[in-house]
């Protein structure tokens, strides 16, 4: 490790630790929030052409795309004949990973809900599209504006070649940090990169409904993509204003293939080129007029974990995700269409405090968080980091208590030697073969509730669901590597969040990812000291419980039909 990226790592462990939340106090974040002066949701590029994306109702029933979305999600694994793609099948699966879901309204107030959940419900990611020999779009860069489900031709010039005969399709996630910042103050960064996570693992699913891949390009360097997506043209981005508001972080680089092909690696070189080359448009739309705050140091953890040029990565084909965890089980749960599942997911705002989960179906999600060579899993680029700690409190046959799920993680030979010194580890009973479940302690239900209430910012959500999950990653050995590893732990934790989200609301429950966690007292109930493996993300799940005043309209109006291709003015 240079001297630069030991200076890095030491700001990856000051922020870390800085941005904890504790029994005494919270990270540092605002002290007042004016709801009427929200960040902006949602981007425009101000003069650039708009080119309207079919929308999912608007598509025949008996089309291939109507007819991928409602195959059994449960079956999403499994190999499928690639649809071609196109206009259509693009903006299908945008919609279906990124787009707007339903809007929904309680009196006055009036929100957005989308395919990916975010932090806050505040979204930073913006969606960038590098398209090549796709039928009915002009070969260029587009940004994707979910509000209108259209893309904005943002460069005019052809994309790097794909290095083989056909269409090419990248995309690039970004982030927008200001948006998570203005409410939850230092503690933003991590909130990015778990949304950067989900993000990714929706439109793998929604990539799988199509029969296609989806790969990170791991070996693209932040700097290569931030010229490539036009981020670094200050000029675009509200010249003049406060920096770290308006501007937009590069984040990831993924890229699509079907035919069964891997896709090809991105060439750093051509991306700097095509960048040089192509003809810019339009002007980013402005974020927040009159922000109220500084932090400085998400801006410090962004410059110190961005990727560097040349970085020893893994290629984005040899994603080390295991298939020696086995088939997936399936039990005689519903089957649900998989695009009703993943338009539907919801967070859960309230839980039924009275339902038991049963087991087999209890094993079935925790099987379902396995790292396997299918979706969502072999979107990484990076071996799995992360390992479970749940705290189960209504699962059938099942006692309640502190449970650890060994995913066989890089974290995984630490956390086992560090609980065999403090507990007496068993294995969970009835646990399938491939589910290396293990019981550390049992603990009274009542007292449990109150433990889980407690970790988790005193929220009654952790203590009325059925289980609450930590993840676990040894965060120092990761970032010794290369500081750029710590977004990596994070976006999959936002994986693993996603993966749990769709697989409870195939099952008729919920989920709802919780950042708000005392990060030391759940180390300290686990015996886990000093600064190696630390909990990036909880998450919980249970029966919902619907809030009837809250009303839900479609995502979108009926539009006019267009020519496929055609620019809107």
């Amino acid at each position: 490790m240079s001297s630069v990226e030991r200076d890095a790592a030491s700001v990856v462990r000051h922020y870390h630790e800085r941005s904890k939340h504790r029994l005494e106090a919270y990270a540092a974040g605002p002290e007042t929030l004016d709801w009427e002066a929200q960040p902006a949701p949602f981007r425009r590029f101000e003069g650039a052409a708009v080119v309207s994306l079919p929308l999912l109702s608007e598509l025949p029933a008996e089309s291939p795309i109507a007819r991928a979305l409602a195959a059994p999600f449960d079956s999403l694994g499994e190999a499928r004949p690639p649809i071609a793609p196109s206009l259509a099948s693009l903006g299908a699966l945008l919609q279906s990973s990124l787009g707007i879901t339903a809007w929904k309204s309680i009196g006055p107030d009036r929100w957005a809900v989308r395919a990916n959940p975010s932090s806050g419900n505040l979204h930073p990611v913006e969606a960038y599209v590098l398209v090549r020999g796709v039928a009915g779009l002009a070969d260029a860069l587009y940004h994707y504006e979910p509000e209108r489900h259209a893309l904005e031709l943002r460069a005019r010039g052809a994309p790097p070649p794909p290095g083989r005969e056909g269409p090419r399709v990248d995309i690039a996630l970004t982030t927008v940090m200001w948006r998570e910042a203005w409410k939850y103050g230092e503690r933003a960064f991590r909130y990015c990169q778990l949304d950067v996570g989900h993000a990714m693992a929706a439109l793998r699913y929604a990539a799988a409904l199509f029969g296609w891949r989806l790969a990170e390009q791991a070996h693209v360097g932040s700097a290569t993509l931030a010229t490539a997506l036009g981020l670094d043209r200050a000029a675009d981005f509200a010249a003049g204003r406060r920096a770290d508001t308006e501007r937009e972080e590069p984040e990831v680089l993924l890229s699509l293939s079907w035919e069964g092909e891997d896709a090809p690696l991105a060439d750093p070189e051509e991306l700097a080129r095509f960048a040089r080359v192509a003809s810019w448009h339009g002007t980013a739309s402005l974020i927040d007029a009159r922000p109220m705050y500084r932090w400085p140091i998400v801006t410090e953890i962004a410059e110190a974990t961005r990727r560097l040029e040349g970085e020893a990565r893994a290629p984005a084909s040899a994603s080390a995700t295991s298939d020696a965890t086995g088939p997936r089980r399936s039990s005689g749960a519903p089957r649900r269409r998989a695009g009703d599942v993943i338009l539907e997911r919801r967070s859960a705002q309230r839980f039924d405090a009275g339902h038991v989960l049963d087991r087999d179906l209890f094993f079935e999600l925790l099987d379902a968080a396995l790292p396997r060579r299918a979706a969502p899993w072999d979107v990484l680029a990076q071996p799995p980091r992360i390992d479970l700690v749940l705290l189960v409190h209504r699962v059938s046959a099942l006692d309640s208590g502190v449970y650890w799920l060994n995913r066989r993680s890089a974290s995984s030979e630490a956390l086992v030697a560090r609980f065999e010194e403090r507990f007496r580890p068993s294995r969970a009973p009835g646990a399938p073969p491939q589910l290396d479940l293990v019981e550390l302690m049992r603990v009274d239900p009542r007292q449990l509730a109150r433990v889980a209430r407690a970790v988790h910012c005193h929220q009654d959500i952790a203590a009325t669901s059925c289980f609450a999950v930590g993840m676990l990653a040894d965060v120092a050995s990761a970032v010794s590597e290369a500081p750029s590893a710590y977004r990596d732990l994070y976006r999959e934790a936002g994986v693993l969040g996603q993966a749990l989200y769709l697989e409870a609301e195939s099952r008729d429950l919920r989920g709802t990812g919780i950042g708000c966690f005392f990060d030391d007292p759940f180390h300290e109930l686990l015996g886990l000291e000093g600064h190696a493996c630390q909990s990036l993300y909880h998450f919980t799940v249970g029966k919902p419980k619907i809030d009837p005043r809250v009303e839900t309209a479609p995502p979108y109006a009926p539009r006019p039909i267009r020519l496929p291709g055609a620019l809107d003015e």
